[in-house]
């Protein structure tokens, strides 16, 4: 995700107390019921929402099949959630705001109750046994305008268009989900409406059904991703796609831009293919099998990169460096998502960094000379030095320090290891945690690994103290 170039608010970080149950397994038989079945945890254990994610369950597909109604902004549907329970389980919560009229078990109606305004709590007919899987069928319908969680209003719609992007939280708002970075799944969407509206989503377009009144379109990624990395959009757009070097492509613009911001934006979105090249010479192959990228029309104030296709607000035709920026995210927040939301500066400093790598690949700076500028002008006494990058609090986990510090950790930790160990350090990051998730300490023991160095000092003057950094060899700055 990046906020420029239009500043975004600040999340809010109040949260309710998370009502944590213990999750220790009973232990089931074949002779009986299960021992001692208990209720999964609100909250898959992140500290700066307890409320996000699950206890108890493992997701492994979303089978979405929404109706949205553009006049009075209504969505309703039916999500089927393939999962595997982690622990016997009397009970389980999936993160869902809106109103919900049934939910099934495998097949079997089951009780539900919303609880702390978040959770969908779900109590099957009979306890689920460590290690079964399940199918869990929820159905819906409601207004998601009218719901905020985490002080955020993430619905952004107007009558001719809507757009299902933010960070990080945007699932509960049009399905339910474990929604937290731990817990990866397939992501199928279908998404009914009027004729002549189109929906773009993640992944490749499947089919696209059409009947008296309206048209269904369905979508489907390859790869599992975290939850809010999953969108759609639809409204009026006008779409271009093709085949670079093998990789299919796919991008749309609003026609409710102006003509001028329309074309510019479509000269914007084309660029996509290319830059994907580009930057798979650095860091490898791309890690999906599609790849695209979508300009709304509506009042959003920052890019997102939703998986195989991320979203941007319109602002031109030569802002390259934003699209580096978000499909720089595929590798870095998608393909190796975040352990915890305090890990963030593993998506946002490299995909600045890569901005950086960018601008000295195409006759700008250097990488060097950007970091010298950074540290040269920002005064010791500025905020930007004061964030704790690798535990920023949920306040800050879009700050401009961590995008920007953390860029300069990756460009410092060049020049302290050289060329060819840093660029060995970021593709065996993106070897090992392929397709998984990624902490601060295993990054840091990573490039210590790879370099053969003792980089304790240096991790700790850039990622770990809300203070400047001392001008030193040892801190990659001479």
């Amino acid at each position: 995700m990046t906020t420029r170039p239009m500043s975004r608010p600040l999340l809010a970080a109040t949260i309710c107390a998370v009502m944590t149950v213990g999750l220790t397994s009973a232990t089931a038989t074949a002779e009986g019921p299960l021992a001692a079945p208990v209720d999964g945890a609100s909250g898959i254990g992140d500290p700066y929402w307890p409320l996000d994610g699950n206890g108890g369950i493992d997701v492994a597909s979303y089978d979405i099949r929404n109706s949205y109604a553009f006049e009075d902004k209504r969505l309703s549907g039916r999500t089927t959630v393939e999962l595997t329970a982690t622990s016997d389980l009397r009970s389980f919560s999936l993160d869902f705001l809106l109103d919900v009229s049934k939910v099934t078990v495998d097949g079997v109606r089951a009780d539900h109750v919303r609880t702390d305004g978040h959770e969908l709590r779900i109590t099957p007919a009979q306890p689920l046994a460590a290690g079964t899987d399940h199918t869990v069928v929820v159905t819906y319908a409601d207004h998601p305008a009218s719901y905020s969680y985490a002080g955020e209003n993430n619905w952004l719609a107007s009558k001719r268009e809507v757009v299902t992007m933010n960070e990080p939280h945007m699932a509960p708002w049009w399905f339910p989900s474990n929604d937290h970075p731990q817990d990866k799944a397939i992501v199928d969407v279908r998404i009914r409406v009027p004729h002549g509206r189109e929906v773009i989503s993640n992944g490749e377009l499947k089919r696209r059904t059409v009947g008296k009144k309206s048209t269904t379109w369905h979508w489907r990624a390859d790869e599992p991703m975290v939850p809010y990395l999953a969108f759609f959009a639809a409204g009026d757009f006008t779409i271009a796609r093709g085949v670079h070097q093998g990789l299919p492509w796919l991008v749309a613009v609003s026609q409710g831009l102006s003509a001028d911001d329309e074309a510019a934006s479509m000269r914007l979105m084309r660029k996509t293919p290319k830059v994907v090249a580009a930057l798979e010479k650095d860091l490898g192959d791309y890690p999906f099998s599609v790849v695209g990228g979508l300009t709304t029309s509506l009042g959003v104030g920052f890019a997102l990169e939703n998986q195989t296709r991320p979203t941007y607000p319109a602002v031109g035709g030569s802002y390259t460096s934003l699209v580096v920026h978000e499909l720089a995210h595929q590798w870095f927040g998608d393909d190796v998502a975040v352990q915890q939301w305090r890990d963030i500066w593993l998506n946002e400093g490299f995909a600045t960094f890569m901005e950086w790598r960018w601008s000295e690949r195409h006759a700008g700076r250097s990488g060097e000379r950007i970091l010298a500028d950074y540290y040269q002008n920002v005064g010791p006494e500025s905020d930007f030095w004061t964030v704790d990058v690798a535990d920023p609090g949920a306040a800050k986990v879009f700050d401009s320090a961590v995008y920007g510090r953390g860029a300069m950790t990756l460009q410092a930790l060049r020049n302290r290891v050289g060329d060819r160990d840093f660029w060995r350090i970021l593709r065996t990051w993106l070897r090992e945690q392929d397709g998984g998730n990624g902490a601060t300490e295993e990054f840091e023991e990573l490039a210590t690994r790879v370099s053969g160095e003792d980089l304790g000092s240096f991790f700790t003057a850039w990622l770990h103290t809300p203070s400047k950094p001392a001008r030193t060899a040892d801190n990659g700055l001479s």
